[in-house]
């Protein structure tokens, strides 16, 4: 009998009793029971006997054409053959009423009512199935303990209910917090998720043009609220003695800059470890002083910080101001009809939301108890746990820190006409009537104009705010100037639809001309600067007494005329706001204050409000992807991919690398670029440490730079690293090295700037600087003596064709370069001979010697093992055909021509009508160029692609 038929007869006979037995004729049982057959008295060993007899019961016809045995038995006991015969019974029944995994209640249903795809509703069988059906579920539920039911989904049109929707998206937002526009860039923009933050990253649509269009001529808008605010309180003296610690005056205007101390303009500040200038910068922070109260020596501070950046600059200014921190109450958070300890809640648990479920039931039944539908809640802020401190307080200094991250929201209007639609889509508040202010309210806006003195003030910000509605460009007002105003409910005027918004010619001509002259060169005056946005108070009720867009659309339907605003305007319909001019371009000697415009500051949960209205005028909206676009074409450092000497700087390019790396290996191993053949020791992230390391001992030991003096044939180089990168020890660094830093000091970048001959981009005109001391053989060791280890901020531009790219290497010129470049700007650069690869032959050889030693079964295990670990590990991790491993040999001296720094930005500037690159040099690499070069060809330098071998003339321009 074959495996098969075994196997279907055991099934068969699962139920059989074990006193019932088939065997052969030759075989002598007594009714059926256990006789004296050669399994003895153990059932089962008959029935293993048994089966292997030929003459046993088979399925179907036996093989070899046998018949059944015909023979009775010859006695007969009566008690062993009624046992045997109840057995059989018992069995017969248990068969019938069990039911197992082959048969299902589906079976009973009648062959018209069978479905392919059955549902598991019970009520859809009939009667006399239904209570069978359920005694299975139950079964099945109880018998498997690891199945847990899940719940129903429930269907789109209970999941689009308000309340649903709230919970969700609270549910979602406990891992990476949302803005308050996350829904309306959902919707329109490919979404990240950075700094604890979901945030949008660029549009679905091609906008790489239209964006910067916007930046020129029109308005681009842009939502910074992921930017976190630090709020400081205390004496000024204090303040400025405790913030001091923390910045240098030779990096230039620090905190106590006189028009920003005054409240009237918005300062920017690197900061540093407290006592730590030069070393270890923590990052840039814009600040803005709340104008003084007349008889108080009482401050107010906002220091707005990068989320990548907030812990970092928390922690030193709770060092320096000698505060500790104030433990607030657990609050319990309402989430539908249960509650949560905001103090113990963590972000990362958004699978159990606190919401306890019947297993089987919808989860709308959960809220058949609740008042209402569940408020929309933020838990933490993208850079902090829920329940951990917002408050810092000092008992010596009487300084107090708080944390008003997701308090405030911040827009940023890009371009010459964002003035034009903050005029359009914004109209001050307008006085409340005679009733109101007779009668006690719990709005914040009766109240105030009750006081003649802030009606006035209110009636002198509206005036300047009608100034700036008849002004061209926001490039024609001073950088920085803030003006406070309250403004009515935006939704109020919001237009049918889209507009484009222009300036108002009609107002500029009412307006004085010396007051606009006024505005133009001295900015807003100190007491206009002053808003109801700085009291917390203010900012609370603003936010608890919002009209829902419901209640506002009912009461437009009311009006008599379709259309018309609605008056008189609803009491709790001000909002008190802030606007903050920012520069555009400053450095260099072309196109000044591009990419200037306005920031918006509105209290929290009037985001949207102000986004839609904003929206409604025609601005284009942009992402994380042109904040680094427009600070390439102003060309300045952004935060944090230029910053390498901060913490941030460096996290940033671990990611990067990372990320580089992963879509390196994503690709074919043939269409990969081998980087070794092209001689980029990292063609994904840049090390500058050893860059600026290997400057120093050069610029230590007076070693001539490798143009002149330094013929080493790069073939010879390679044919010695092959051995060396192979056999490289481990030596343990018994001393950590001086770490680079970025030079910064405005004096040094001045003096840096007039030797390389600063030009314009366009066309390469020539700038005439303020005159500087020569670049002799004193300023030069004098200025290296000062910054060994430094690191310089440079912006590139090509002479002639070319796109630069990231990580694209900066080089020095030899003395046959400046011959070809001699012939004309336009000609094109040099070529770098192509470098062999001697990992790659080293692979393969091991490869195919580890392939012999497969065929060693006593020895193929021990020989793979030394084989593969020099060639898939070493210390930096797994080995990339085509990247050269860590430790990496000796970059300044690896090419033909010697290495200064690397691009950390690069590509066809829109603005400057060429490819543009901005990157880091060594000071120390750039002056040995400098003192190299005629004065003709001053600050020309190299720049080569990491995919390519071609080098392409380019001038080096330090703006400060």
């Amino acid at each position: 009998m074959s495996a098969a038929k075994v196997k279907m007869r055991q099934k068969k006979l699962r139920n059989q009793p074990a006193s019932v037995q088939f065997v052969s004729s030759g075989s002598h049982q007594r009714n059926g029971g256990s006789g004296e057959g050669p399994s003895g008295n153990n059932p089962s060993s008959a029935r293993k006997t048994n089966s292997d007899f030929k003459s046993a019961w088979v399925r179907g016809h036996q093989k070899d054409s046998g018949v059944y045995p015909d023979k009775l038995p010859q006695c007969l006991t009566v008690g062993t053959f009624a046992t045997a015969r109840a057995a059989e019974v018992n069995a017969m029944l248990n068969a019938v009423t069990k039911t197992t995994s082959t048969c299902h209640i589906s079976g009973g249903v009648p062959r018209h009512m069978r479905r392919r795809a059955m549902s598991h509703n019970v009520k859809r069988l009939p009667w006399r199935l239904r209570e069978m059906a359920i005694k299975m579920r139950e079964k099945s539920l109880q018998g498997s303990a690891k199945k847990k039911e899940q719940s129903k989904r429930m269907s789109r049109k209970a999941r689009r209910r308000h309340g649903n929707m709230l919970l969700e998206f609270n549910r979602r937002q406990r891992k990476n917090v949302w803005l308050e526009t996350h829904i309306w860039h959902a919707k329109r923009f490919h979404m990240v998720k950075k700094w604890g933050y979901c945030l949008g990253d660029r549009p679905t649509f091609k906008c790489y043009r239209p964006s910067y269009r916007a930046m020129t001529t029109h308005c681009l808008l842009q939502d910074l609220s992921y930017y976190c605010c630090l709020e400081l309180q205390g004496e000024e003296e204090k303040l400025l003695n405790c913030l001091s610690q923390l910045t240098s005056k030779e990096t230039g205007p620090t905190f106590a800059q006189k028009l920003c101390l005054s409240g009237r303009r918005q300062g920017s500040v690197v900061l540093y470890k407290a006592g730590r200038f030069p070393s270890e910068p923590l990052g840039p922070v814009t600040f803005l002083w709340r104008p003084c109260t007349p008889g108080s020596a009482h401050r107010q501070l906002w220091i707005w910080v990068h989320p990548d950046l907030k812990q970092d600059v928390l922690a030193q200014l709770q060092i320096v101001c000698r505060c500790k921190a104030v433990i607030p109450p657990a609050v319990p958070l309402v989430l539908g009809t249960d509650t949560i300890s905001t103090a113990s809640s963590q972000p990362g648990a958004d699978k159990n939301s606190g919401i306890k479920q019947k297993a089987g039931s919808k989860r709308k039944q959960n809220r058949k108890n609740a008042s209402g539908p569940p408020a929309k809640k933020i838990l933490g802020d993208g850079t902090r746990a829920p329940g951990t401190p917002v408050t810092w307080k000092s008992g010596s200094t009487g300084i107090l820190i708080n944390d008003l991250t997701m308090e405030i929201v911040r827009y940023r209007l890009i371009g010459p006409q964002s003035h034009s639609v903050l005029a359009d889509a914004l109209e001050a508040a307008t006085d409340c009537d005679e009733m109101s202010k007779s009668q006690p309210s719990f709005f914040w806006w009766p109240n105030h104009c009750k006081k003649k003195s802030k009606m006035k003030l209110h009636q002198q910000q509206s005036e300047i705010f009608r100034i700036l509605k008849g002004i061209y460009s926001s490039a024609e007002l001073p950088p920085g100037i803030v003006l406070g105003l309250t403004v009515d409910d935006p939704r109020l005027i919001l237009p049918k639809k889209k507009v484009t918004a222009l300036p108002c010619v009609k107002e500029a001509q009412e307006v004085d001309d010396q007051k606009r002259i006024e505005v133009f060169l001295r900015g807003v005056p100190e007491h206009c600067c002053q808003s109801f946005l700085w009291e917390e108070s203010v900012r609370n009720n603003v936010l608890e007494n919002k009209i829902s867009d419901q209640d506002l659309n009912r009461m437009k339907s009311e009006v008599l005329v379709p259309g018309s605003r609605l008056k008189p305007v609803p009491l709790q319909g001000r909002v008190p706001i802030l606007l903050v001019h920012q520069p555009g371009k400053q450095g260099g000697n072309e196109m000044n204050s591009w990419g200037g415009g306005w920031d918006l500051l509105v209290p929290k949960g009037w985001g949207m409000a102000f986004w839609i209205s904003l929206v409604y005028r025609g601005v284009r909206i942009g992402g994380l992807k042109m904040s680094v676009t427009h600070s390439q074409n102003k060309g300045v450092p952004h935060f944090p991919h230029d910053f390498p000497d901060c913490p941030a700087g460096d996290r940033f390019q671990e990611q990067q690398e990372s990320e580089l790396l992963e879509k390196f290996k994503r690709r074919p191993p043939a269409k990969r670029t081998n980087y070794i053949k092209n001689g980029c020791l990292a063609p994904f992230c840049c090390p500058w440490q050893q860059l600026a390391e290997e400057w120093d001992v050069i610029g230590i030991d007076g070693e001539e730079s490798k143009g002149d003096s330094w013929p080493e044939n790069t073939l010879q180089a390679d044919a010695a690293m092959q051995s060396e990168i192979m056999s490289r020890p481990q030596v343990p660094v018994s001393s950590p090295p001086t770490r680079f830093t970025v030079l910064r000091n405005t004096k040094s970048l001045r003096l840096l700037s007039s030797w390389c001959r600063p030009t314009s981009s366009k066309g390469q005109r020539l700038h005439c600087p303020r005159e500087m001391s020569p670049l002799d053989t004193t300023a030069r060791m004098m200025f290296q003596t000062t910054h060994r280890m430094s690191l310089v901020w440079v912006r590139l531009s090509l002479l002639a064709k070319g796109k630069p790219d990231v990580n694209a290497a900066i080089c020095m010129l030899t003395a046959d370069d400046l011959k070809l470049l001699k012939k004309g700007p336009a000609v094109s650069g040099p070529q770098e001979p192509p470098h062999s690869d001697p990992l790659k032959s080293t692979i393969k050889s091991k490869k195919k010697a580890s392939d012999k030693t497969e065929n060693t079964p006593s020895t193929s295990d021990q020989a793979n093992r030394m084989v593969e670990e020099p060639v898939s590990s070493s210390s930096s991790g797994d080995f990339v055909l085509g990247v050269w491993p860590n430790p990496l040999p000796k970059i300044t001296s690896h090419c033909s021509r010697v290495t200064l720094g690397w691009a950390t930005q690069a590509d066809f500037s829109l603005s400057a009508g060429c490819g543009e690159a901005l990157g880091f040099v060594s000071v120390t690499g750039l002056i040995h160029s400098l003192t190299r070069q005629p004065l003709e060809h001053r600050g020309i330098v190299l720049l080569r692609n990491p995919t390519s071998l071609h080098y392409r003339f380019a001038k080096i321009n330090i703006e400060v």
